[in-house]
């Protein structure tokens, strides 16, 4: 006997007509479905079994699309009870079964009993393939109480109310009989998506070809095949209900679909939305890249910060990007940035989703190398992208305070050395960041300073090669 609503006139519907998945990048997408079914003009049942694993069942909707039909929906249902061997054990409770046992001798012994309790452990028993039940309390005809068991277990009534798939299914009733198309729409939970992008500097370092991939996660537990793919990048807030119980990247020298096969952006409430321009197929289990930009001789620029000191101010953590506040740890090492300007005007000019970028350059062979990696914010066009790529290896920094001294209980003077060396064979310049806080004035300095903001003073330096630089400075700081 089936479940209540999987009745013989139960509908079963066919693969759907067509589907829609947008994904956003909080591991959450929403599936629409076209499916078709011919139904008749009184009450009936219909049930759809290749959703997602992953359904949030309280997001299901149901609207029919055949004009001047409408279908009333009296109960929506979501079914999950799958069939397993531990399922069709806790339905057996208080039925008959058999346990076939497989003595030394090669002889099989078949007891019959009633089940008392289910197995809370299966466990591997060596020879034969037998398994022991942990848990699992078997009254035999004769009376006898077997405890934890091994061997083969025979059911002989398959228990109601089990399926095979996760299962949709409504109870409806058709104003007119026929075909009818219907939209089925959900969320689905354990689907994301990412952005991966490839930048190649030149030999000079002032151009680059910047590409961008999506990579998609699908464990859903269903494929979408043939399906119309949208993205939506932004922070999409949402209240999370309680739980139910890798990929490269793109090397360099993959070459981009063409703009026909590509995303195209459009904005969305306060969101960005990127539409693949084909049928895409997201199988479940599988990681896909799909190209989604592609631009050459990009303007970029490299530049080298030296920020030695250690900040009183806290909690920047990894959002810290040197010469942009204050920095959290004590930075010895001379910082190498790679920016550049999102806009038309350098090949790009469109709302970059957030990311991993991977920096490359090629050697004096030819060869790609790696040169170091970050992570890039949701960035809208016309803004500025700042990499910070790694530590320079050649261009040497050491910062100390050299004096101190108290000119009254609310003000003092410090005087602070830094000492910047290059050891390449080409000049290099550096833009050292100081931090200064309350009210603060330089008395006097090796250098002039350009002040950035109320707490940030720098110094820009230029190296020959083999030349150590050394600036001194004197600050005087006063406090209420």
């Amino acid at each position: 006997m089936l479940h209540p609503l999987l009745t013989a006139g139960a509908l079963l519907a066919t693969a759907p007509i067509s589907v829609e998945i947008t994904v956003y990048n909080a591991n959450f997408a929403l599936v629409k479905e076209v499916r078709q079914f011919t139904l008749q003009a009184n009450r009936q049942e219909l049930r759809v079994e290749d959703v997602a694993a992953q359904i949030d069942p309280t997001s299901v909707s149901f609207r029919s699309l055949t004009p001047d039909s409408p279908i009333e929906v009296y109960e929506q249902n979501y079914q999950y009870d799958l069939l397993s061997p531990t399922s069709i054990l806790e339905k057996s409770v208080g039925k008959t079964i058999r346990l076939h046992q497989l003595l030394e001798t090669g002889q099989v012994v078949t007891t019959e009993g009633v089940l008392l309790s289910s197995p809370t452990a299966v466990v591997n028993s060596g020879g034969g393939g037998y398994q022991t039940y942990n848990g699992l309390v078997l009254r035999t005809t004769d009376g006898r109480i077997i405890l934890n068991p091994s061997g083969t277990i025979e059911v002989l009534e398959m228990p109601r109310g089990l399926i095979s798939k996760p299962t949709l299914m409504w109870d409806v009733a058709a104003a007119k009989a026929g075909l009818h198309q219907v939209e089925v729409a959900y969320l689905t939970g354990e689907i994301s998506w990412s952005a991966e992008y490839v930048m190649t500097l030149d030999p000079n370092d002032t151009k680059a070809n910047f590409n961008g991939w999506v990579t998609l996660n699908n464990r859903s537990g269903a494929t979408y095949e043939n399906a119309k793919l949208k993205l939506i990048a932004g922070d999409v807030r949402r209240i999370m209900p309680a739980p139910r119980g890798g990929f490269g990247g793109g090397a360099p020298r993959m070459e981009m679909a063409k703009a026909a096969d590509q995303f195209v952006e459009e904005g969305l409430f306060e969101y960005h939305m990127y539409t693949l321009q084909r049928p895409a197929t997201v199988r479940n289990k599988e990681t896909k890249q799909i190209a989604l930009l592609g631009a050459e001789d990009v303007a970029v620029r490299k530049e080298l910060i030296f920020e030695g000191q250690r900040s009183v101010w806290q909690g920047y953590g990894n959002t810290y990007r040197p010469g942009q506040g204050y920095a959290t740890d004590p930075n010895v090492k001379v910082n190498i940035m790679v920016e550049m300007i999102n806009s038309e005007k350098n090949g790009l000019g469109i709302p970059l989703p957030k990311g991993k970028v991977r920096v490359y350059k090629r050697d004096s062979s030819g060869s790609v190398q790696m040169v170091g990696e970050d992570l890039i914010d949701h960035t809208p066009r016309e803004e500025k992208i700042r990499l910070y790529v790694g530590d320079a290896f050649d261009i040497v920094g050491e910062r100390k305070r050299t004096d101190f001294k108290i000119i009254s209980p609310r003000v003092v003077q410090e005087t602070f050395e830094i000492r910047l060396r290059n050891r390449k064979r080409v000049a290099e310049t550096v833009r050292v960041v100081e931090h200064a806080w309350a009210e603060w004035s330089i008395l006097s300095e090796t250098m002039p300073h350009k002040k950035t903001d109320s707490n940030t003073f720098e110094y820009l330096v230029t190296l020959q090669p083999d030349k150590e630089v050394v600036i001194t400075y004197t600050v005087q700081t006063s406090w209420e």
